[in-house]
């Protein structure tokens, strides 16, 4: 067979599993989103208060960040598609264990369990930029993160719509269900990666210390990471219970419909990641951090009209998805023969920012409303800009590139 049409059968292996692992990711991550429209009701189940009912956002996103920490290193050393389908089958019982949950305190250690094992797509990610060329990492990454914000999307609307008809119980029934096909896309899909490190579990879990602290690029993005993503979440996590109060009194569907606005995220991603190819991560970030506080401006007028709302949303939505994108490119160009550890590194400080973010978000918007989330929103991402801006004088713009 001619090299010419054996380089074009590869071309299109690759963007087959390239469109299924996307999918994937978006299955995976919506597991730690199908709360948010749903918190009013579920609060309103177990007789506790809306600020009580936001821990359910708050937990979710601690347990993504310590399942981040323990599990996504052992691909580097077990393999990536073995440790995928063991983390959602893990997943699964998890989430049913949250539909069948006999107390709000179960509800949150099931909550827990489901942000720790609902990393599946922090795997794919290194898996898949390992197996691309270096030329293409930055769109590869960008195509993967809009299965995020397709996860995003899906979970929202799935939650919203769905649960104001079947409540959300099934809801978290049909996650469980849907995870099932994850696992079907996952074994059948996903490149075999035989993974590269020997060392022991506690070994992989200190040479991350040893990259953070020896590596100021991932210092660097982690910290933009939890900054962005904090300023992000906080938004996210109080929007449902904003939008139930006065003046609006939104019911889950109407706050579901919501996540249409991931749909911007979704066909930006590919973009944003060529950008980073050709421009650099620096520029990105700092654009990003721009468009986030911005985003805040709008936010701080949702109190008089929902197009305040949305238009600020959009910006959000492209703006976090602009530094994720920029700084995930960074820290996978540092250590190539370690990028699940290293994307654990960034992943689980971009997590903490996530639970931060909504315990801040919650808290500003309880007590001001909506003008106090967007001073902590606008705080947030001046603090994350400010820093990048600092670091690109201290350690010079050809380091910062990534």
């Amino acid at each position: 067979m001619p090299k010419t049409i054996l380089q074009k059968v590869d071309a299109c292996m690759h963007r087959h599993q390239l469109f299924a692992m996307t999918w994937c990711c978006a299955f995976a991550v919506s597991a730690i989103y199908y709360h948010q429209p749903l918190l009013p009701q579920m609060a309103d189940t177990f007789g506790v208060s809306l600020g009580s009912g936001s821990w359910i956002a708050t937990i979710t996103q601690l347990g993504y960040a310590l399942g981040l920490l323990l599990f996504v290193p052992l691909a580097d050393r077990i393999e990536p598609r073995t440790l995928a389908a063991r983390t959602i089958s893990v997943n699964a019982l998890a989430l049913l264990a949250c539909s069948l949950a006999p107390s709000f305190t179960w509800l949150l250690i099931g909550c827990a369990v489901v942000g720790m094992t609902a990393i599946t797509a922090q795997i794919i990610i290194p898996t898949m930029v390992s197996a691309s060329p270096p030329a293409a990492q930055g769109k590869v990454i960008g195509s993967l993160l809009g299965g995020l914000s397709a996860g995003l999307l899906l979970a929202r609307m799935l939650s919203g719509y769905g649960g104001a008809e079947l409540g959300w119980h099934a809801i978290f029934a049909v996650a469980a269900a849907l995870n099932g096909v994850m696992l079907f896309m996952v074994w059948r899909t996903l490149p075999v990666i035989h993974p590269q490190a020997s060392v022991s579990y506690a070994g992989l879990l200190k040479s991350m210390v040893a990259m953070l602290r020896e590596e100021p690029l991932i210092r660097l993005a982690s910290a933009s990471g939890f900054l962005m993503f904090a300023a992000f979440s906080a938004l996210w996590a109080s929007l449902a219970s904003m939008l139930s109060q006065p003046p609006y009194h939104f019911n889950p569907a109407a706050i579901g419909a919501f996540g249409f606005v991931g749909l911007v995220g979704l066909f930006a991603s590919k973009k944003i990641g060529m950008l980073v190819d050709r421009f650099g991560a620096q520029r990105t970030i700092l654009y990003g951090c721009s468009l986030i506080a911005l985003a805040y401006v709008f936010v701080a007028l949702s109190g008089l009209s929902l197009a305040w709302l949305v238009v600020g949303m959009v910006l959000m939505d492209v703006g976090n998805r602009a530094g994720l994108v920029a700084n995930q490119s960074r820290i996978f160009a540092t250590h190539p023969e370690a990028r699940n550890r290293t994307n654990t590194i960034f992943m689980v400080s971009y997590f903490l920012g996530g639970a931060a973010g909504a315990a801040l978000g919650g808290y500003s918007a309880h007590v001001d409303g909506w003008h106090g989330l967007a001073l902590v929103g606008i705080a947030l991402a001046a603090i994350a800009g400010v820093m990048n801006w600092v670091a690109q004088a201290s350690y010079g713009r050809k380091v910062l590139k990534g």
